[in-house]
């Protein structure tokens, strides 16, 4: 089984890559949404955000997400303390994922954070979807409703494109003028020739 890393920045396209795996019959494990879920069924997680952050993060047993939100993103070492509570976690809940999935030859996870989370590190590949950073922009900003200057500043917790490009075994460019149809389709050749 080849595990495959699938990685952008903020309206970089990487849902859209996503959802043409699944298409294609590839199970793709949504690190942020299952991230969201441990957030509030994880006893492990629970109990060490509360005891970083107190108690009150946790009203009516779920989490305050816009709490931690403020907590983590005034203050770059809340959001280290955060990630190493929630990234581990993630990672331990992928690899049972995995071995649920042993009868596919490839599965995807899909992570914004992939790299900065070190997720690559239980990965084979790591595909990177690209898009310039005033279209990622603009693209954010109309689908999550808001402006753009708040998409701006979540982007800068981000790893630059040209990081995120040299970590990457491929890139899937998402700028408009190439078809994510046939980059997906020649990456899946590339890969189950492997």
């Amino acid at each position: 089984m080849i595990k495959v890393g699938i990685t952008g920045g903020i309206g970089s396209g990487k849902s859209v890559v996503c959802e043409l795996l699944r298409v294609y019959g590839y199970p793709v494990y949504d690190a942020d949404d299952r991230a969201k879920e441990l957030n509030n069924t994880s006893p492990i997680i629970r109990d060490k955000l509360i005891s970083h952050f107190g108690k009150d993060l946790y009203p009516d047993n779920k989490l305050n997400k816009k709490k931690l939100a403020n907590i983590i993103f005034t203050n770059p070492d809340n959001l280290k303390i955060a990630n190493s509570i929630i990234h581990p976690e993630v990672a331990k809940d992928f690899i049972k994922w995995i071995l649920e999935r042993e009868k596919y030859a490839i599965v995807f996870m899909d992570a914004a954070v992939l790299l900065e989370a070190g997720f690559n590190k239980i990965l084979d590949k790591v595909i990177t979807v690209y898009a310039p950073y005033t279209l990622r922009l603009q693209r954010a900003s109309e689908r999550d409703k808001t402006d753009i200057k708040n998409i701006a500043e979540r982007a800068k917790n981000q790893l630059s494109e040209e990081e995120r490009i040299k970590l990457s075994d491929y890139v899937i460019y998402n700028d408009d003028t190439q078809s994510l149809i046939e980059q997906v389709a020649t990456i899946l050749r590339t890969l189950c020739n492997e």
